[in-house]
């Protein structure tokens, strides 16, 4: 079979894989349902007030990070691309940030143009690649990295958590005589990755691993690229969703989104310690527990239709309280803003 077919095979027999429109495009007839309710197609913009669009598209990961206490999140600095690299390393320097790093645009999605970044050259290289505000972040080497997906009623302090996904990074486990390259190639979910990752020549192909050694082949924690999502909503329990009212409750005009994090382990995270949000999305944000291969496509349908169920009833909410929706000017508007900004930075 040709690498052409197994691609091919791969992605049609998991729908994990499949094209976005394909999961959204049936969602699609309840969200008309839903904004006929609303009298708006735009609703979901006043389900997080604190966010641009509500965290549907072009949100600004900057602005959602300053609306946080600074200990929740990864020290972290917002970068002019037009700034000089020394310019940009005495920042670093004055933020107490050292190598390696993690570079993000500022507005992007789907793990698009992250980047792990290990010296001043190669951050230097990004910086002219990006041609777009980006952000610098304190790597952060715990361990475990989870995304929670945690909704409240804006009239409460208490909310509840709906979904709880282990990230599981794309690795190969070595056999003592293949290289990375041919363990990659004879592992599917890795296979799908192989020209990414010989574009960012992050991995020694030619390494050969010893028998049993597990080597990580992306630190990103990122569907798009190769970790598996593992459903950990068992897990969730009082501890879990305490902690996350606490979070909550300290980010003015969050009711709805995923918090993306790294931490110790879970029991640390239920405590409260040894964690650290690395992004916070919003109207757009998926339960990541619906990626797990062993769940359906129907079973993703219905929590989509679930958790749009919620957005809707926090945004109408919100909107009788003030909370605006977008006008059909505004929402074109915004979108052309999107589409201009997204061709400023296809870093891979």
């Amino acid at each position: 079979m040709s690498n052409k077919m197994r691609r091919f095979w791969i992605k049609f027999k998991s729908w994990e894989y499949w094209p976005i429109w394909t999961l959204y495009f049936p969602l699609g007839f309840y969200y008309f349902t839903l904004s006929v309710r609303a009298r708006s197609f735009f609703f979901y913009k006043a389900a997080n007030p604190c966010m641009e669009t509500g965290g549907m598209y072009y949100e600004s990961k900057w602005n959602i990070f300053q609306q946080m206490p600074s200990s929740f999140y990864p020290t972290t600095l917002y970068v002019d691309p037009q700034q000089s690299i020394e310019a940009i390393a005495q920042l670093m320097n004055e933020a107490a940030i050292s190598f390696p790093i993690i570079a993000k645009p500022d507005r992007g999605e789907r793990g698009f143009g992250v980047k792990k970044i290990d010296n001043i050259t190669d951050l230097n290289y990004y910086r002219t690649i990006v041609r777009a505000p980006f952000l610098i972040q304190s790597y952060i080497d715990y361990p475990t990295e989870l995304s929670v997906f945690y909704i409240r009623h804006p009239d409460s302090k208490c909310g509840i958590i709906t979904s709880l996904t282990y990230k599981k990074l794309l690795e190969v486990k070595g056999d003592g005589h293949s290289s990375l390259e041919q363990l990659i190639m004879s592992d599917d979910r890795a296979f799908l990755q192989i020209v990414k990752i010989k574009a960012r020549k992050e991995v020694d192909l030619d390494f050969i691993p010893q028998k049993g050694e597990i080597c990580v082949i992306s630190p990103y924690g990122n569907h798009s690229l190769g970790a598996t999502f593992i459903d950990y909503c068992s897990y969730i329990d009082d501890r879990l969703t305490k902690t996350f009212d606490d979070i909550s409750n300290k980010i003015d005009g969050f009711y709805y989104g995923r918090f993306d994090l790294r931490c110790t382990n879970l029991d640390d995270l239920k405590a409260g310690k040894n964690f650290s949000i690395i992004e916070l999305n919003g109207a757009n944000a998926e339960p990541a527990h619906m990626y797990d291969p062993k769940h359906s496509f129907i079973y993703a349908q219905r929590i989509l239709w679930r958790h749009y169920r919620w957005m809707h009833s926090i945004a109408t909410h919100n909107h009788k309280c003030g909370v605006g929706y977008f006008n059909f000017y505004e929402f074109i508007s915004g979108r052309m803003v999107d589409i201009r900004y997204k061709k400023e930075y296809m870093v891979e």
